[in-house]
């Protein structure tokens, strides 16, 4: 794959007009008050753009038209060869705005545009081409009964579904929810997070482009106590599945019970671990393979391997390996090639996220290749950590980097 070179991107990048708009029955409108909020690029730490700021009235309007267009039936009716070539066209034009939404992704999160082109965008496309192959696949049953009955098992599109996703991997995210959500014949409004909603928005014409009728998908920029919630608690909104905190997902559950009792699908990510033992037959192979289970993605990822467990006999040589390793994923440049960790997509100040490892830092028995910001870019670096408590404040509350 040809990752060009920093100055192809820097140009492109320059010249990047993003779509701003939310996305309602086909078309991009501003919100109904005209509202707008500020999208920020990490890596620069300026203004990105102006995105508008859907709310209530802006959910309304986009329930209303994808539940009668469910209603009429021109997708959830559709023929299953209908629906899978116009989901086979969506994954073409994915891939062929690869750098579009790639540079997107990068200038909204602040990961290296490396990781974007190779592995969010051909990710995202392959997951629709996954479940628009498997729109003629699915069958209904027939159940076993008495011999003058008959009962038959049909699966069939349920009506609206909402999905809301994060801000580390908005796009790859937003087609694994959307994927299986259209090849069913659902409807379905999308609310990226406020933090990275232009590859969402982008992805939207992309839709339309391949034939998805209109009202079918729906897109809704803005922050989850307004449109996330408005969601959530509408009652003809009948799926809500969501990726993010423990604590948004109880929240949808709640408003779930308090609406028309919608089913709910969750991930709330986790701390997890990794354990090496001593007959590890490649120690070598399980030093990257955790280096890349923490680092990748600036360690921004739910099931992120935040926690090392290594058996007594082999943890000196293994950190040692490890903290070689450690040094090779250094920050820099999102748009560079080269690079192959960005910048954090969300830190308070990089004096916060500092202080935040310090006094654990001061308190561990041994400590190697240190938390540190550059300037006022939330650049952290690999930080490695040994003989922590079971339960420290760091442990629980950092985004990444971290192991105890």
């Amino acid at each position: 794959m040809d990752f060009q070179h920093l100055n192809y991107w820097q140009e492109k990048a320059n010249s990047l007009q993003p779509e701003t708009r939310l996305f309602i029955n086909g078309e991009y409108c501003a919100a109904a008050d005209n509202s707008t909020f500020e999208t920020i690029d990490p890596a620069a730490q300026q203004t990105l753009a102006h995105v508008a700021r859907g709310k209530k009235a802006d959910v309304e309007r986009a329930v209303q038209a994808a539940r009668s267009v469910f209603d009429r039936g021109d997708w959830s009716q559709a023929s299953p060869a209908r629906r899978k070539a116009v989901l086979h066209k969506f994954a073409d034009l994915m891939e062929a705005h690869r750098e579009e939404l790639a540079l997107l992704e990068t200038l909204d999160t602040g990961k290296p545009i490396r990781h974007s082109l190779r592995d969010d965008i051909p990710g995202a496309a392959r997951a629709i081409r996954w479940y628009a192959e498997a729109i003629d696949k699915v069958y209904g049953e027939v159940a076993p009964t008495g011999v003058n009955e008959l009962a038959m098992i049909v699966r069939e599109p349920i009506g609206v579904v909402a999905a809301v996703v994060p801000w580390n991997f908005p796009l790859l995210l937003a087609c694994w929810k959307l994927g299986p959500a259209l090849a069913a014949g659902n409807s379905a409004i999308l609310k990226p997070s406020e933090k990275s909603p232009l590859s969402a928005l982008r992805l939207a014409g992309l839709a339309k482009e391949a034939g998805l009728p209109d009202g079918v998908l729906n897109v809704i920029s803005g922050f989850g106590h307004e449109a996330g919630q408005a969601l959530s608690l509408h009652p003809d909104v009948e799926v809500i599945t969501f990726t993010g905190s423990t604590r948004t997902g109880k929240q949808l559950l709640k408003d779930a019970g308090d609406s028309n009792m919608k089913r709910v699908w969750l991930e709330a990510g986790g701390k997890s671990a990794n354990i090496v033992f001593a007959d590890c037959p490649d120690l070598q192979k399980a030093v990257n393979a955790t280096a890349g289970g923490i680092f990748y993605n600036q360690g921004q990822v739910c099931i992120a391997g935040t926690r090392l467990l290594v058996e007594e006999s082999i943890a000196d040589e293994f950190l040692a390996r490890l903290q070689e390793q450690a040094s090779l994923w250094q920050p820099g440049n999102p748009l560079d090639p080269n690079t192959t960790m960005g910048c954090l997509s969300i830190t308070p100040t990089p004096i916060a996220f500092t202080a935040l490892f310090v006094p654990q830092r001061a308190k561990a028995p041994c400590c190697s290749t240190g938390a540190k910001t550059r300037g006022r870019r939330p650049l952290g670096q690999p930080f490695l950590s040994t003989s922590i408590p079971p339960r420290p404040s760091a442990g629980k509350r950092s985004s990444a980097r971290y192991w105890w």
